[in-house]
């Protein structure tokens, strides 16, 4: 079957480069701390949905430029628009939005979020929704949705944050808009580390080097139990688990890793 590469894919609305079986997506509009547009959110969906059909990426790397992640909705190209639209037009936008939580959660590869300075609202939801999160120390992250007047609840925070940072701590953070520190963040478990901000693109593209050399297949298969786990008993993960490992044990990755053991070497794992 015909697979799309992901080199070839030519995103309007953000940098998009492949390299190493990396595809780092970076937001770029840094004059105004990379903030997200209708076209740029809907770009981003669209983009993490046909990452399913590539067969050029093993990670992706998600990232902003010029010293800062992302300050969410566009003021004026977002914010002032749906003031005014109607309840319709407005479940478009929020299951637009949401959409994009849900196709990177779908997305096989997976991602990891090299995170910078403000990552506020939307900005926040996208490293949230990642696999892996890298910070420095002045990354500074806010679920301020309160702040603008609406809920806590947007684009999946709801569901999500609770499981990475714990329920009290995720509801303080909804409740009240306030910042969560890098150092909080890392003491929580929200960010897998704090590198100097010097070091951060090269931190996160050696983790992404590291897992794009590993059994990519597995590495797909265990995202996907990771997220379908969520709403499953014990006893049906347990049968979640069994069927994906067995799967596993199909592949020729696992057989080139027998081997290698055998023979004392380090396995060369190929993706299949």
């Amino acid at each position: 079957m015909y697979k799309l590469k992901a080199s070839e894919f030519r995103p309007r609305h953000f940098k998009l480069e492949v390299a190493d079986r990396v595809a780092t997506i970076t937001l770029n509009r840094p004059e105004r701390k990379n903030p997200l547009t209708f076209d740029s959110y809907a770009e981003l969906r669209d983009t993490f949905h046909r990452f399913q059909y590539v067969d050029d990426v093993r990670v992706v790397v998600l990232t902003g430029e010029g010293g800062n992640f992302c300050s969410g909705g566009d003021v004026h190209d977002i914010i002032g628009p749906l003031v005014g639209l109607p309840m319709d037009g407005l479940l478009t936008f929020t299951r637009m939005t949401g959409g994009l939580v849900k196709e990177m959660r779908q997305c096989p590869q997976p991602i990891i979020a090299a995170v910078d300075g403000v990552s506020a609202g939307a900005g926040a939801i996208l490293p949230m929704a990642c696999d892996l999160r890298y910070g420095t120390t002045k990354t500074k992250t806010a679920f301020l949705f309160v702040r603008v007047g609406l809920a806590g609840c947007d684009m999946g925070a709801c569901a999500i944050l609770p499981r990475l940072i714990g329920h009290g701590r995720a509801s303080e953070l909804l409740y009240t808009g306030r910042a969560m520190t890098a150092e909080e963040g890392l003491a929580w478990g929200y960010f897998n580390e704090l590198v100097p901000a010097d070091a951060l693109q090269g931190k996160a593209r050696e983790m992404a080097l590291t897992l794009a050399n590993g059994p990519a297949f597995a590495h797909f298969m265990t995202k996907k139990c990771l997220h379908q786990e969520w709403n499953q008993s014990i006893e049906q993960a347990l049968e979640t688990e069994a069927e994906a490992q067995a799967i596993c044990m199909q592949t020729r990755d696992f057989g080139r890793a027998y081997h290698a053991f055998v023979a004392k070497q380090t396995p060369v794992f190929q993706g299949d």
